[in-house]
């Protein structure tokens, strides 16, 4: 709400100001005026519908979210990579104490995204392959030996 009264009290502002050029009756073709129009009325005419629209500003909340989804998938990737690239939505439970609900959504987001196969043993267990993560240890494991052995 502070936010639209913030953006309404600059559209005001630019139209005062626009209204005092328009009646001061100086030539609009000099570049001091221009300018002067321009930082007065155009400055806070672009500022004004930025904060409406909300680039200006952080939304808190919204960024709060995005990164708590960013952190919670890096884990997941970080749990894949410890368990050969296979992880059950009860793994990632039990390993992140998220919800069942919330470590299914997402995982179910990183398959969505291409990052994760989902699958099936032949006990019918639905889990989430990593390709990446499956072979990221390898190839560690790999360079340690031929950094060692060299």
């Amino acid at each position: 709400m502070g936010r639209k009264i913030g953006a309404g009290a600059l559209l005001l502002l630019a139209a005062f100001m626009l209204l005092g050029f328009i009646r001061s009756g100086a030539a609009l073709g000099a570049p001091s005026t221009l300018f002067a129009l321009l930082m007065t009325v155009a400055l806070p005419v672009a500022v004004s519908v930025a904060v409406w629209r909300g680039a200006v500003g952080i939304n808190s909340k919204g960024r709060m979210e995005q990164l708590r989804r960013q952190t919670i998938e890096a884990e997941i990737l970080r749990l894949a990579m410890q368990q050969q690239g296979r992880l059950t939505v009860v793994e990632v439970t039990a390993a992140l104490a998220l919800s069942g609900e919330e470590a299914k959504r997402a995982l179910d987001e990183l398959e969505r995204r291409e990052v994760a196969e989902l699958d099936f043993t032949e006990d019918g267990v639905l889990y989430y392959t990593f390709h990446d993560a499956k072979y990221f240890k390898g190839d560690a494991k790999r360079r340690e030996l031929s950094d060692g052995g060299a």
